[in-house]
């Protein structure tokens, strides 16, 4: 394979670049975080509805689900340190604008401005990473260091986000974005090199039209219960399907999932985000609304679950590059689905010393997953392709939290009368804990079944099936020239 990037970097530059990377996912992190906790106060001046609560969440993981992959092809195309930048530029000032937001709509449209810019980071973030760490070893542990980001903004973000709605008010958790926006943005000019692939994709609006009616139809048919919008949303996946496999090259390249772990990784992704979408969103709403916790006193309830996450991704990040992903997705399974279970069958929220239990089990469980997912996505597939096969791991991400948020809430609504009454909340909450039970059930079934010799067999045919295509196509274009 060709050089991606201008010069090899040294071992120096090569961590300044990954502690870049790693800035760009503290932002994008912190903000989902740090809004979790300031949603009571949101709701209480908004005067909004549980519903208007999970648009404010939804229209930013929607907008950035529905780009990521675009983004992800376009910085392969015309440069990935380009489309970086302008994807900080874009956050920052979504940031701005969401701080100053007058009214729920407007947040609303602000969050997807803000989620356009994110749409830019995450993906391409990993696609620098990828092709600056290309010794598998050393990319697995750079993998996990910049997954332990998720964990650092699970731990800070509860705990700053309480702290600044409790003194300042809902919209300083917006602020924090935009010191760190800036001075990333500042390093980036100075120190990330350029970096594009060698034989870049052709646009596909066809496929990015569909993909985000898709998501689109989807999760507005989920949160306002709309049957006739269902219906758009299996249109558009019926027409993905079909087109995009016509296409030599496409938006979504079919082909990644003949890949066992590839397919595997893109489930566990959906599964293990939309537990910790519904997770978030209900404890924040229960702590709060219902013991009449502050926002501060509700971030320091939930710091459990978040210091496990933190301790435990760069450990899984270890593991993947000693061992493979298989451990960690046994564990990460295994620990998601004991820690929501006390909250499904043993009503958890009402006894603190099972509430603790569940935040840390489950804490282990979501820092183990997130390693495994980012390098199985990555693994075996052309460098050049690079960001697109991370951007469709990024996309199941942000589907997963936008699935998790309107189910787990759409049940929520369906049962509970006010979100004051304690026995009113814990039983209408039952319904979301058993969903997010099976979801770490799902990772725990599919890590085991893609993560075996058959499964990596499945990638190495694919990824060489993939190459030869690559090789091939250049030269066969250049005969038909001559």
């Amino acid at each position: 394979m060709p050089e991606l990037t201008s010069a090899p970097l040294g071992r120096d530059r090569k961590r300044v670049v990954l502690a870049i990377c790693c800035m760009s996912l503290l932002i994008v992190s912190l903000d989902n975080t740090v809004l979790n906790v300031a949603l009571p106060a949101m709701q209480r001046d908004l005067h909004a509805s549980v519903s208007g609560l999970q648009w404010t969440i939804d229209a930013y993981t929607l907008v950035l689900a529905s780009l990521l992959m675009f983004a992800g092809s376009t910085a392969d195309r015309i440069g990935r340190r380009k489309v970086f930048v302008t994807g900080l530029v874009l956050f920052t000032l979504g940031s701005l604008l969401c701080s100053l937001a007058p009214s729920l709509e407007t947040l609303v449209v602000f969050r997807m401005i803000q989620a356009v810019g994110g749409s830019m980071l995450n993906p391409v973030a990993m696609s620098i990473i990828t092709n600056t760490f290309t010794e598998p070893a050393a990319r697995a542990r750079a993998i996990g260091l910049w997954g332990g980001v998720v964990g650092v903004s699970m731990a800070a973000g509860p705990v700053v986000g309480g702290l600044l709605v409790d003194s300042v008010g809902w919209r300083a958790v917006f602020w924090i974005n935009l010191p760190v926006g800036l001075a990333a943005l500042l390093l980036t000019l100075r120190y990330v090199p350029e970096s594009k692939a060698p034989r870049p994709r052709r646009p596909d609006p066809v496929g990015q039209l569909l993909v985000a009616a898709f998501l689109g139809s989807l999760t507005y048919a989920i949160i306002e219960s709309s049957m006739p919008v269902a219906g758009v949303a299996l249109a558009s996946l019926a027409g993905l399907l079909l087109y995009e496999p016509r296409r030599r090259e496409p938006l979504i390249d079919l082909r990644f999932f003949r890949s066992a772990p590839f397919s595997g990784a893109t489930i566990i992704a959906v599964c293990a985000f939309a537990a910790l979408g519904g997770f978030l969103f209900l404890n924040t709403l229960y702590l709060q609304n219902v013991r009449g916790l502050s926002a501060l006193d509700a971030g320091l309830y939930m710091l459990p679950m978040a210091s496990m996450t933190l301790v435990f991704a760069p450990l899984s990040g270890r593991l993947v590059g000693a061992r493979g992903p298989r451990l960690p997705l046994l564990i990460a399974g295994t620990a998601m689905a004991a820690g929501c279970l006390p909250f499904a069958a043993f009503e958890a929220e009402t006894h603190d010393p099972v509430l603790f239990a569940g935040y840390v089990v489950f804490g282990i469980g979501f820092g183990m997953v997130n390693a495994p997912i980012t390098n199985t996505a990555v693994s075996g597939m052309p460098l050049s392709q690079a960001g697109v096969a991370s951007a469709v791991a990024s996309t199941s991400r942000q589907i997963g939290q936008t699935l998790g948020v309107a189910v787990v809430g759409a049940v929520l609504a369906a049962g509970v009368g006010t979100l004051s009454r304690t026995e009113d909340f814990v039983a209408a909450s039952r319904g979301g804990y058993w969903i997010m039970t099976g979801c770490g059930l799902c990772v725990l079934l599919v890590g085991a079944l893609t993560s075996g010799t058959w499964a990596r067999g499945t990638a190495e045919r694919t990824a060489r099936r993939l190459e030869a295509e690559e090789t091939q196509t250049p030269a066969g274009a250049a005969s038909a020239s001559s």
